[in-house]
C-alpha cells in the first residue's frame, strides 16, 4: 500500500525496514554514539537507543507497521550531489488515521543536515503520497510547543500548501518526561490540490 521509495529533488526516501538499513549504522545516529543526539530529540517523544538490539526491534516495529498498513516510516538519505549524499540524514513517518481520514507526519535529522530545507521538501513528497496514492482528506503535523526550529520548518510549508495552524493543544503530546503541549497545523486535500494547481 505505501510506497517502498519516494525520491524527491534531492532526497531519497526508502522504507526503513530491517532490510533496506543497516542496523549498526542507524544505532549510531539515535544512540548516544551521536554526539548531537540530546540536542536531536530534546523535543522528540523517543529517548536515544541504548542498545543495537533495541534499534533493531524499532526497526522490525516500523516494519511490521508498514505491512499493518498503519504507518509507512522511511530513512533521509541526501541524493548524489548533496553534502552528505547516500548518508543517513535521518528518518520520517506518514501514520495513516484511517478513520479520521488524517496523515500524521513527523520526522528526525542529524544536526549536520538541519537548516537545508529538507523538512518541507520531504512533506511535500508525503503530502502527495497521503491524498494522491493514499485518498486521505488532512495531512497534520505538530510540534512540541518550545520547538521553534520545527516551528519555522512546519510554517514555511504548510503556509505554501495553504494549510493554517489549528492551535496549541495542551499536554497532548508525550515524551520521556511526561505530558507536553503541542501545536498542531493541518493541510486539507482542497487546499493542497489549489496550491500545486499546474505542478
Amino acid at each position: 500500500m505505501f510506497p517502498e521509495r519516494v525520491p524527491t529533488e534531492r532526497l531519497e526516501l526508502t522504507a526503513l525496514t530491517p532490510e533496506n538499513v543497516d542496523v549498526l549504522e542507524f544505532y549510531r545516529h539515535s544512540s548516544h554514539q551521536n554526539p548531537h543526539i540530546e540536542e536531536i530529540t530534546e523535543y522528540l517523544p523517543w529517548d536515544p537507543h541504548q542498545s543495537p538490539k533495541e534499534t533493531l526491534d524499532f526497526l522490525r516495529s516500523r516494519a511490521d507497521a508498514r505491512e499493518a498498513g498503519e504507518d509507512a516510516a522511511y530513512v533521509i538519505r541526501p541524493k548524489e550531489g548533496e553534502d552528505g549524499a547516500g548518508e543517513i540524514a535521518g528518518a520520517t513517518e506518514l501514520h495513516a488515521d484511517w478513520e479520521r481520514r488524517t496523515a500524521i507526519l513527523g520526522m528526525w535529522l542529524r544536526k549536520p543536515f538541519w537548516g537545508r530545507g529538507y523538512s518541507g521538501e520531504r512533506a511535500a513528497a508525503l503530502m502527495g503520497v497521503a491524498f494522491e496514492r493514499l485518498d486521505l482528506d488532512v495531512v497534520a503535523v505538530r510540534h512540541h510547543a518550545d520547538n521553534d526550529k520545527s516551528r519555522r520548518a512546519i510554517e514555511k510549508y504548510v503556509e505554501r500548501f495553504g494549510g493554517q495552524r489549528e492551535g496549541l493543544l495542551r499536554n497532548y503530546g508525550t515524551s520521556p518526561d511526561g505530558p507536553v503541549d503541542v501545536s498542531r497545523y493541518t493541510v486539507t486535500r482542497e487546499q493542497w490540490s489549489e496550491a500545486t494547481k499546474g505542478d
